[in-house]
């Protein structure tokens, strides 16, 4: 059990929830004592994750679904209510990502991330919203840091990020009267995870990503779950329609890798 933060009795709902940052989101609010639902597209993932969240000792389910697919986002979720009760906690995670120069992204290419992280983004959050807890419920979605800085190789990702965050904002404007907070959280440089694969997927490029953050070092999926937790938290409660990056000083610029430099390491045979 978390002993700085107990969300015993509490319902946490994830997508993407199976792997990378957001399986370590769910795995800290199921220490924490929540409830946790999860769904992501491939049922093995699902299954594994399910497993890997019982193994905290918590209550945990999991649906397989596709945030592209609007029914079966309201489905699984209303699977969850019924299972669980109302949503205390939404996190909505899912995203895809390939470096990939504008003109060498083809029309399906953009329009696969912008469904996946910004449509779907969106039907997470609108299937999800007579389903939670209000007043009191907290949605959670995590970004990146494409959302406000350009950056060479990203544009479909910057494009569909910077929407993502728009949905933060003006969601905290329409449902804050309704008790209902919507933050955004972006992760910087996370070691172990996916989306630093395809992005430093050498030696070099990871070096020069660790030497661009103020910190000098990584980030881990347990800063970015800190994070999710302390903004679910009644800590919390006076905060909303905010973009919290959690990434050493990453997005501050000052000392990051130009996007011509990364370009060129991540062009290195």
């Amino acid at each position: 059990m978390n002993t700085v933060f107990n969300f015993t009795g509490k319902t946490v709902f994830v997508s993407g929830g199976t792997s990378g940052i957001n399986l370590g989101i769910a795995q800290a609010f199921a220490r924490a004592g929540a409830r946790v639902a999860v769904i992501s597209r491939k049922p093995d993932k699902v299954e594994a994750a399910v497993a890997a969240l019982k193994a905290t000792g918590g209550e945990a389910i999991g649906f397989a679904a596709d945030v592209r697919d609007y029914a079966s986002v309201e489905t699984a979720l209303k699977n969850t209510q019924a299972r669980f009760g109302d949503i205390d906690v939404l996190i909505s995670g899912a995203a895809g990502n390939f470096p990939a120069p504008a003109l060498g992204i083809s029309p399906n290419g953009f329009k696969s991330v912008v469904d996946i992280d910004l449509l779907g983004s969106f039907h997470v959050l609108r299937a999800a919203f007579p389903l939670l807890r209000k007043p009191g419920a907290c949605i959670i979605q995590i970004s990146a840091p494409q959302a406000y800085n350009p950056m060479e190789l990203q544009m479909h990702v910057c494009a569909a990020k910077a929407g993502v965050d728009m949905l933060t904002r003006v969601g905290a404007m329409e449902w804050g009267p309704l008790g209902v907070r919507i933050n955004s959280v972006v992760p910087g440089p996370i070691e172990d995870t996916e989306g630093m694969d395809r992005l430093a997927p050498t030696p070099e490029t990871r070096e020069a990503v660790r030497k661009s953050v103020p910190l000098q070092t990584y980030g881990s999926k347990q800063n970015i779950a800190d994070a999710c937790l302390w903004l679910a938290s009644p800590m919390a409660s006076y905060v909303t329609g905010v973009v919290l990056p959690v990434d050493g000083g990453w997005s501050l610029g000052g000392t990051s890798v130009s996007g011509h430099e990364m370009k060129k390491l991540m062009m290195q045979p």
